[in-house]
């Protein structure tokens, strides 16, 4: 029976417990996802349930859609939670706000989790009302979900579609995946570049039907309403209690001091909603310009009509105007050539040709098919077409999903910085001042009480001490040597559009530098050819081209293969393109204006000045001019390493292919026999001393190629079998500032690397040429032979010949890197290698990423992949650059340094207008200045607060107070001055080694805050005592005492004692070496210290009777005692002066004090990723490795 009763009873016990579940599914809590998030998935009720029924989600119990949670990929991980509105809920909730005054509505401003979970219900996705989401920083907000009707593409069907907007993105419900993904237009990875040329349009009412599924082409910055701003102001939690503070002053009668703060607070308040007012006012008329032009689209019956810019869609297909226009989308390019300004976008001043997209299976990808990309906000100059065909282009994205539109969510919804937790740590101090305000106002309230005060006093004390532990002025004195730092840079030429960052320069570990137009010189001098015949090289190279014959094909390549155009009568292009065409002293003539080139049938043409061949016709020789046609250009691409053109010369029956590219990648598209023999040794030789070499090759073309096959094939089809023609050789000279600035950051211990799309060996030279690499340390290049995790690692010394020069070791053994032996060698690694390592064996780049500090060839991802991958080896990054390849490292950077002539980027945090790399040492110093000066102030601000909190609990236990006209000189005189002024001091001249503390809240932060507090203590406790064992002395009566007495002994002394330690700290945390000026360069802050030290002094020592009625201070009395007694005060500040110089030269920031702190932790190592992989490598000393290749 036991046997058979048994199951039938935990049956039984389980449905009785799914029972009770059930009932605890309404609980409150269950609704939370961060509890959940806590626990685990497997704790959720609804997991519990099912798992305790017997029930196996697997088989099919669970409903698909009943989920009220999901993750979307993207860009960024969101987490969704869908809710529906709860009436019980909002009911309670707004009956709660009227009861407790308004709290709720507060708590709701400032955590929309708060509002969620108080105001709805957790549901599926299904059924969501809103959705609760959260990204990848852990950031929330809360989204309403709308449903509407409209045309699904392709499909020809009206449907119902549910969708939400999260910061201006679009996501729609998915039935095929029971969640909510993305609207994408034709970036989603699915449309080919085959399809985009197959579109044809839409109708006015598909068009229409689009519209309602995709929203307008508007990039719209909705500008709020001063009432707006301001409600979201005062909402603010600082505003908050600054509300509470002055209430409470007010009720204590302190109506001058909370009248200053009150017109402090308005002046704040109104600056801050003007300006961000202004702010908004001026991102929403840069992108109104692009939502008033008007388009030309082609509809489905080939009639063609204008249209609002507004109404685009994904899928149209537009006339570009031949007299160029600003795109309003980003469309891919289907006939004719446009050349583009995209200033706006990447900060590069030449203009670039885009070219149609070929007739591909590929899908269409923005960043690798941006040659045939038009983006939107970029500038059309010019098109051209050959032929009466028109130039057009297809929507691909359109409104916030486009180039420009991302870039305009960048700046509404910055990426939060991670590395740097100053805020964390100044929210955590701030939270101590609280429990610390809490021990005193109960200390406060058991004076009271004992005293047998009224509950109104006992109530205003205590309150006040919160004012007092936690001071209203703190987050406004934070931003003065920030707002210091940012004008200086200002007048240095450095634009900063993120303030906030000016800090986390002071903690940059590591800087990596462009190379071309950063590190060297923009522009590029041609230092001579070295033409190949017969697959040899010339003897000896040739200074000048023009002095090859004219028929050459190289000089033809070299007049050919750019990608240069006539603007306004002047050439204009890439500046390699430009030295290398000028040297051929030929002439580039660019049939029609420029505004109706598009039209013309004959392509540009290059010819030599005053120079003519012969073509033999039979036995005739008739003499034509030499004039090549370029038929179409393949441009450069980052992937390709090299660009093409199909030209014609006039009388020729073929057309001919020129390429130009990378030393490296030519030889790979050449046939074998028409390379030299000693190709890699010669490039070997040119670019280990610095030279930067181009090489051209060709192709005669099938006589059989028409012009029509030339403007559809794809350029994988030709480059290939080329016959190779020479080596160009440039010349880039370093910038004058670049060695100085490169030997100051390695003295101040800033890693330097060079992060370039040059060929390594050019990389490594300018690298010893900058001083990246010293002269007796050497470079290790490391190559990955094969594609999987068995492929050898090969290594190669490069730059300096070595008896052992070249050996190899396979990823997967125990072997070490033999680099990792001592800090003399260097890493140069390109990108290939780079994509091997990334691929196959990751777990060796953080070895490689820790001692690298050459990396070339690298395609833009790739140097965004690199920065991200030092930023988790915690290093804090800085990346200066100048082209539009820099722009993604730019931005992933902690630090993004744009060297441009514009005004600030959008593509950067930093823009400076001086085009050097002297703006890195600037902003290293200003960021030390400013850190140290913020950390200092904070510190002031603690103590300052601190301070008064002490006294005025000594007061109270004496029964005394200080008067409103003392709280008054503390507060608005002495300590919002010395906060504000503390910031002027400027960065020191020079960088040192030691890099400024980084966490507040740090041991050796807060030890020698601890020691300062218990000097101030018992200098006060000292100060009292003194006054107390005078003989003259006479203790205030309590019996009986309605009030607290202010004009007395306690008060007096204490006053002046604590003033004086306001002004000692002040110039205490002020101090400059290391890393600011020396104290007495900021005059203003002397004269203001030496100003308040004599008044305070004057108080104390000889107040006159005016002064000592309208102090409340004790007067000054003829009797002999009294005088000295005044004097011997002094003594307490002045020791307290002495002590807490002491305290910060001796204690603070200095080595013993760490070296004790990591023994007392005992901490084992360093925290930083990079420096414990470092110590590793340096503990192996053995170089144990394969030798062989």
């Amino acid at each position: 029976m036991a046997t058979w009763r048994e199951p039938v009873t935990r049956v039984w016990e389980r449905r009785l417990f799914v029972i009770v579940l059930c009932l605890c599914r309404i609980v409150y809590v269950s609704d939370c996802p961060v509890l959940w998030k806590i626990l685990g998935d497997e704790c959720h009720v609804d997991t519990i349930m099912y798992n305790l029924a017997g029930l196996n989600q697997r088989r099919g119990y669970v409903v698909i859609g009943e989920e009220n949670s999901q993750q979307i990929e993207g860009e960024e991980r969101l987490t969704c939670y869908g809710y529906r509105t709860s009436h019980c809920k909002r009911f309670i909730f707004h009956v709660t706000a009227v009861l407790l005054a308004g709290i709720p509505y507060v708590l709701q401003q400032w955590c929309c989790q708060y509002a969620t979970y108080t105001k709805h219900s957790k549901c599926s996705l299904n059924e969501a009302e809103v959705l609760l989401i959260q990204d990848s920083y852990g950031q929330c907000s809360l989204e309403r979900i709308f449903t509407s009707v409209c045309s699904w593409p392709g499909a020809g069907q009206v449907r119902h579609i549910r969708y939400f907007y999260h910061r201006l993105l679009k996501f729609i419900w998915d039935d095929g995946i029971k969640g909510f993904t993305r609207l994408h237009g034709h970036d989603d990875g699915q449309t080919s570049l085959a399809q985009l040329h197959e579109s044809c349009g839409f109708t006015a009412n598909e068009q229409e039907q689009m519209i309602k599924l995709y929203g307008e082409n508007v990039i719209t910055i909705d500008v709020k309403s001063y009432w707006q701003l301001f409600v979201e102001e005062v909402f603010n939690p600082f505003y908050i209690f600054q509300a509470f503070s002055m209430i409470l002053w007010s009720i204590d009668d302190y109506f001058y001091y909370a009248g200053c703060i009150v017109f402090l607070t308005i002046v704040s308040v109104v600056t801050s909603l003007y300006q961000t007012r202004k702010q908004s006012e001026a991102l929403r008329d840069l992108v109104a310009t692009v939502n008033t032009t008007t388009v030309t689209v082609c509809r489905r019956d080939k009639a063609c009509m204008d249209i609002s810019a507004s109404h685009l869609v994904p899928g149209d297909v537009i006339i570009i105007p031949p007299h160029g226009c600003v795109m309003a989308c980003d469309a891919v390019l289907l006939t004719g050539n446009c050349i583009v300004n995209e200033s706006m976008l990447t900060g590069e001043s030449v203009p670039v040709t885009k070219t149609p997209s070929p007739h591909s299976d590929e899908c269409y990808d923005p960043v690798r098919h941006k040659k045939h990309t038009l983006f939107s906000g970029t500038q059309v100059i010019q098109t051209r077409f050959y032929g009466n065909k028109k130039v057009m282009a297809v929507v691909v994205r359109t409104g916030f999903t486009t180039a420009k539109g991302e870039l305009v969510r960048s700046i509404l919804f910055p990426k939060p910085m991670s590395g740097f937790k100053f805020y964390q740590d100044s929210i955590r101090f701030i939270i101590f001042l609280f429990f610390t305000a809490a021990l005193g106002m109960a200390y406060c309230g058991h004076l009271y009480v004992k005293r047998h005060a009224s509950f109104g006093t006992i109530l205003l004390r205590t309150l006040d001490i919160i004012t007092i532990v936690v001071p209203p002025a703190l987050p406004a004195a934070m931003t003065a040597g920030t707002i210091y730092s940012q004008n200086r840079l200002k007048k240095l030429g450095i634009y900063c559009i993120s303030p906030p960052r000016i800090n986390v320069c002071g903690k940059v570990k590591l800087v990596c530098f462009d190379k071309t137009g950063t590190l060297t010189e923009e522009g590029l001098n041609l230092w001579g050819v070295l033409p190949s015949e017969d697959s040899k090289f010339c003897a000896e190279p040739l200074q000048d081209p023009s002095l090859l014959p004219v028929e050459s094909p190289f000089v033809a390549a070299m007049a050919t293969c750019h990608s240069l155009t006539s603007i306004g009568g002047e050439l204009t292009g890439d500046p390699l393109d430009m030295v290398m065409f000028e040297a051929t002293q030929w002439e580039l003539e660019e049939p029609g204006q420029d505004t109706s080139r598009y039209d013309m049938l004959s392509p540009p043409v290059v010819k030599p000045k005053l120079r003519v061949h012969n073509v033999s016709e039979g036995k005739k020789t008739k003499p034509l001019p030499l004039e090549i046609g370029i038929v179409r250009q393949f441009p450069f691409g980052s992937s390709a390493q090299c660009m093409s053109v199909i030209v014609r010369t006039l009388g020729s029956s073929y057309m001919t292919l020129y390429t130009k590219g990378a030393p490296e990648r030519i030889k790979t598209l050449c046939r074998k026999e028409t390379v030299p023999g000693n190709f890699d040794s010669v490039l070997m030789e040119y670019t280990l001393t610095g030279y930067r070499v181009i090489a051209l090759a060709y192709k005669n073309l099938a006589p059989k190629f028409s012009w029509k096959q030339a403007q559809r094939i794809n350029r994988d089809q030709l480059e290939n079998d080329l016959g190779f023609l020479g080596l160009l050789v440039m010349q880039n000279a370093l910038k004058p500032e670049t060695a100085p600035t490169i030997a100051q950051l390695q003295v101040a211990q800033v890693r330097c690397v060079m992060v370039t799309g040059d060929n390594i060996l050019t990389a490594v030279s300018v690298a010893r040429d900058c001083g990246m690499v010293l002269p007796y340390e050497q470079v290790i290049q490391i190559t990955v032979k094969g594609d999987s995790h068995l492929a050898k690692i090969d290594w190669e010394v490069v730059g300096v010949p070595q008896t052992l020069h070249r050996g190899s070791f396979s990823s997967d053994s125990d072997c070490v890197l033999p680099l990792m032996l001592n800090s003399n060698w260097h890493i140069a690694v390109d990108g290939k290698t780079w994509t091997a390592l990334n691929n196959f064996h990751p777990h060796l780049l953080p070895r490689i990423v820790t001692i690298g500090t050459v990396f070339a060839r690298m395609a833009p991802d790739q140097k965004t992949q690199l920065v991200e991958m030092l930023q988790s080896l915690d290093y804090v990054v800085a990346m200066c650059g100048d082209g539009a390849n820099d722009c993604g490292a730019l931005k992933a950077a902690h630090i993004g340094i744009s060297l441009s002539e514009a005004e600030p980027s959008v593509a950067a945090p930093f823009t400076s207008t001086v085009a050097n790399i002297t703006c890195v040492l600037k902003l290293i110093q200003e960021g030390r200045c400013a850190l140290v000066t913020s950390f200092g102030v904070f510190k002031y601000m603690a103590l300052y607060s601190l301070i008064q909190f002490i006294t005025v609990l000594i007061l109270y236990r004496c029964a005394s107070i200080l008067g409103t006209m003392q709280f008054l000189y503390v507060d608005l005189f002495i300590t919002t001055s010395m906060a504000v002024l503390m910031g002027r001091t400027g960065p020191a001249a020079r960088l040192v080694s030691e890099r400024p503390v980084g966490s507040l809240t740090s041991a050796s932060n807060i030890i020698p805050l601890i020691l300062q507090v218990l000097v101030t203590v018992a200098v006060q406790i000292a100060t009292l005592y003194f006054v107390m064992i005078q003989p003259w002395f006479e203790p205030i009566k309590e019996e009986g005492l309605k009030e607290e007495v202010v004009v007395c002994w306690e008060n007096t002394s204490l006053f002046c004692v604590s003033s004086f330690q306001y002004l000692i700290l002040a110039a205490v945390y002020s101090k400059g070496k290391p890393h600011r000026k020396p104290f007495y360069t900021n005059l203003l802050l002397l004269f203001t210290l030496v100003l308040f030290t004599a008044f305070t002094t004057l108080l104390l020592v000889y107040p006159v009777e005016p002064l000592a009625k309208f102090f409340e201070v004790m007067p000054m009395s003829q009797k002999s005692q009294n005088v000295s007694f005044r004097l011997w005060l002094l003594a307490f500040p002045s020791a307290h002066l002495v002590t807490a110089i002491f305290i910060e030269t001796c204690v603070a920031d200095t080595r013993w004090l760490k070296r004790f702190l990591h023994w007392l932790t005992k901490k084992n190592g360093p925290k930083s990723r990079y420096k414990r992989i470092d110590r590793d490598m340096s503990a192996n000393s053995s170089w144990l490795f394969e030798a062989s290749l």
